[in-house]
């Protein structure tokens, strides 16, 4: 694999595991390449948000990024070009170490979701895991969205390496 990419590191190369922890659970863990703050900022700031979430296999992005990352805050995407949103809650949000928010949009009440965030080595350990309110909600669901999450933590990894390269490591 070539070091470089227009003067700047290639991110390495990490692995994403999608599994299903029950028949409600839906766990998906990755490790990227940077510190827990840093890596937080990317889950809670829209402008980084938007960046790299969407996958770009998927021929969508965000037309919309809303995000009130606190206990009781709301958040809101809407992507293009099919209009489709998904929005809900936080319950949860501990700096550099967990959020937890609702997935309010299927509205017979959609999973929860869990990210923690364990930094070792100035990497950090991604584990989202997301709890259905029924099986048969999670078999709804599938593992699409949980597949796509390998590219989209790929893309994360990028972005890390570029904010690695303007604001440096601390």
């Amino acid at each position: 694999m070539d070091a470089t990419r227009g003067g700047e590191p290639t991110p390495m190369k990490n692995r994403t595991t999608v599994e299903r922890k029950s028949e409600r659970e839906l766990v998906v863990t990755r490790t990227v390449n940077g510190p827990a703050r840093i890596v937080f900022e990317a889950w809670t700031k829209p402008q980084l948000f938007r960046q790299w979430w969407v996958p770009k296999s998927m021929g969508m992005s965000l037309r919309s990024c809303e995000m009130d990352v606190r206990v009781g805050g709301k958040y809101r995407l809407e992507f293009e070009p099919d209009a489709m949103a998904f929005f809900g809650t936080y319950l949860e949000v501990t700096p550099h170490s967990r959020l937890v928010w609702t997935n309010e949009e299927g509205g017979e009440g959609g999973p929860v979701t869990t990210v923690t965030f364990e930094e070792k080595g100035g990497k950090t350990l991604l584990v989202m895991h997301e709890l259905y309110p029924s099986k048969e909600a999670l078999d709804a669901a599938g593992t699409g969205a949980a597949d796509a999450m390998g590219e989209t933590f790929e893309q994360l990894d990028e972005l890390l390496v570029s904010l690695d390269a303007s604001v440096g490591r601390s």
